[in-house]
């Protein structure tokens, strides 16, 4: 058998490997995709870091899933009027999802001891530790379900944000208490990992 492209005989398995190493291109795409993504969240993160400091060190986990319930919610108001009368487009939305899914787990981690203010370059350490296991996670969850959210439409992802949202919501009420279902911080790295997609899907890798 041969390829029609190159004229070269390929193998009986030829249709297998090129199934293969299309998987392994498209892989790689998402994850320098991401990595872009990633790096045009932090260097905002990092900027408005070194402006404000780490006031936000001060938001309890319950404010900082307000937070992230707002955008999510002007994302869907905004997928459904098709107008803004602030300006501010649904890239941004997301890209401060991002950031406060990376603020909420890093204050799930912290102690009484922690002080308010942090140093910038503990904080970029610590963003960047977090941004990493939770696209190890998207990588895990990816080989299962193999790429499935390219064929997803965004307004999809809000909702699906949304809906992780409103559980986290649920959990925050019980007391962090749950009898089979996953924790808060899998709950975040879910909804970074959405914005990301979309952000992806919106051109912004």
């Amino acid at each position: 058998m041969r390829d029609f492209r190159s004229g070269r005989s390929i193998g009986p398995n030829g249709c297998a490997i090129h199934q293969c190493l299309s998987k392994y291109i498209t892989l790689k795409n998402t994850s320098s995709e991401y990595d872009a993504v990633i790096a045009h969240c932090k260097s905002l993160f990092m900027k408005k870091t070194r402006d404000y400091g780490t006031a936000w060190r001060i938001l309890r986990p319950s404010s900082i899933t307000d937070q992230i319930f707002i955008k999510a919610q002007r994302i869907r108001t905004l997928e459904e009027k098709k107008v803004s009368k602030v300006g501010d487009d649904i890239t941004g939305e997301y890209i401060g999802i991002i950031n406060y899914c990376i603020i909420a787990m890093m204050q799930l981690e912290s102690t009484d001891e922690t002080p308010l203010e942090l140093d910038p370059g503990a904080v970029e350490k610590d963003f960047d530790g977090k941004a990493n296991e939770t696209k190890e996670l998207m990588f895990a969850k990816n080989h299962d379900y193999g790429e499935a959210w390219r064929d997803m439409r965004i307004s999809s992802l809000t909702d699906l944000i949304l809906m992780k949202i409103l559980r986290v919501k649920q959990i925050e009420d019980n007391q962090g208490a749950t009898l089979v279902s996953e924790g808060v911080k899998a709950n975040y790295q879910d909804m970074l990992n959405y914005s990301v997609f979309a952000l992806i899907k919106l051109g912004v890798a």
